[in-house]
């Protein structure tokens, strides 16, 4: 059994995501990050940088000790190859997934991220850190965009984990100041992964929890 510390963010939709599709039994355990759950002790020793999500694998295959994971990368990481989906095997097909995951990690979730605060959430106007970060996203967004215009996915001809990463970054477009209507290609990627049952159902599960 999975145990997902989850809030229904970007970061926390990456591994919601992905135990639907491997269709794996899960509890969900909430951290309302806006109410400072994140801080709270008992969280803090599954997730030492108090950021969801976090994972608790109840009966690991190793047969250990229950497995406590975080940063949403690894998570993935963990469950596509502890289940066999969502990561291939073989080298070459490995390091293209991993090129896009890290991208993501690296890249796309932090400065799309920063274009969410400053557009936002900040007290005040910044228009330099505005300007700033919604520059950089619309670059990442053209990355994708020449990178799908090749393939299906991000990695290549397969859904795989890169893509469970980097949807829920761009399903918040609006919020980066981004119009799908300008990336042809990354918006038939992006409709497509939207149209899966395993993500209707995700979004869905946040919507509820943040309803409450």
């Amino acid at each position: 059994m999975i145990e997902l510390h989850f809030w229904p963010t970007p970061n926390g939709l990456k591994p919601l995501i992905l135990l639907e599709e491997l269709g794996l039994p899960y509890t969900i355990h909430p951290v309302d990050i806006t109410k400072g759950d994140q801080f709270k002790p008992a969280f803090l020793a599954l997730s030492p940088n108090n950021r969801i999500p976090a994972i608790l694998d109840t009966a690991p295959a190793d047969g250990g000790a229950p497995l406590g994971i975080f940063e949403s990368g690894a998570i993935l990481i963990y469950l596509a190859e502890t289940h066999g989906r969502f990561l291939p095997t073989d080298p070459r097909g490995r390091i293209r997934v991993n090129e896009w995951l890290y991208w993501q990690v690296g890249g796309l979730g932090p400065m799309a991220g920063q274009a969410h605060h400053f557009r936002r959430f900040a007290p005040e106007p910044v228009p330099y850190a505005i300007e700033r970060y919604t520059k950089e996203t619309n670059r990442l967004y053209g990355v994708m965009e020449r990178r799908l215009a090749d393939v299906s996915y991000l990695a290549g001809a397969d859904y795989t984990i890169a893509d469970m990463a980097s949807w829920p970054w761009v399903a918040r477009h609006e919020w980066q100041g981004q119009d799908l209507g300008d990336f042809p290609h990354l918006k038939r990627w992006y409709d497509d992964i939207a149209a899966r049952p395993a993500v209707q159902k995700s979004l869905s599960i946040g919507e509820e929890m943040r309803k409450g």
